[in-house]
């Protein structure tokens, strides 16, 4: 094959560039302009490190509720969810030395609106229980909420152990935008600070750890996003 003279070089050249910029037009090229420098991430405090918490500063760790009954028959079906709410986030507050870390403040204070009725009374804040396996050991575990005000509530996930104590897996405080469960996930959706988004956090039975363990955290379109009266707002709103 002949090479191709200088001209054809030149002609191939440009056409190479034009290609590069994305856009030519009859006068010639078009620059799309300065498209800026990449940086590196800056890293700040970097000399600055929180302390490990201590055992009774993590809420999420798998924790035997204490003053309950032992399960007969192993089933969540005959517990009441109030009562194992009320002894878990009462064991929590005394625990927790009103800090916040581990149960809000107000969590005593609200569940005093519930009355001895079956279902606590029209003011109590305890959402009904629901029951699903997470486990995956064909046993279902209790999922209940506290709502503290109109918008944060203290999520809790329950389970029957071998010898019929009940223990907390999962301990959650979130403005609460959703909560699903499917097959042996249990996913919570949080509003972010840009309404048009919310955030998933998918937690999953970690067998090893006896606890309900967050796999994966993700972004997801807001439904009511344009909607200003939806429940999507951001995170700081009342």
């Amino acid at each position: 094959m002949r090479p191709l003279p200088r001209r054809g070089l030149r002609v191939l050249a440009l056409a190479a560039l034009a290609a590069a910029a994305g856009c030519a037009d009859v006068e010639g090229l078009n620059s799309e302009g300065d498209l800026g420098t990449v940086h590196a991430p800056q890293t700040l405090w970097k000399d600055i490190r929180p302390e490990p918490p201590g055992p009774d500063q993590k809420p999420g760790t798998a924790t035997v509720v204490p003053g309950l009954p032992k399960v007969p028959g192993l089933s969540m079906r005959g517990v009441n969810a109030l009562d194992v709410i009320r002894a878990d986030l009462t064991a929590a507050t005394a625990g927790d030395g009103g800090t916040g870390r581990l149960v809000d403040p107000r969590a005593v204070q609200r569940l005093a609106l519930c009355t001895q009725a079956v279902d606590g009374g029209p003011d109590c804040p305890v959402r009904p229980g629901v029951l699903h396996d997470l486990t995956g050991n064909g046993r279902e575990e209790l999922i209940t909420a506290l709502d503290l005000d109109g918008r944060l509530s203290e999520l809790r996930v329950y389970t029957v152990r071998d010898d019929g104590s009940i223990a907390r897996i999962l301990s959650r405080r979130a403005v609460l935008e959703g909560v699903e469960v499917a097959a042996e996930h249990l996913a919570v959706r949080e509003p972010t600070s840009n309404p048009a988004y919310v955030s998933v956090s998918d937690y999953v039975w970690d067998d090893k750890a006896g606890l309900m363990n967050l796999v994966q955290l993700t972004l997801d379109s807001c439904p009511h996003a344009n909607d200003a009266s939806g429940p999507c707002g951001p995170v700081g709103a009342a």
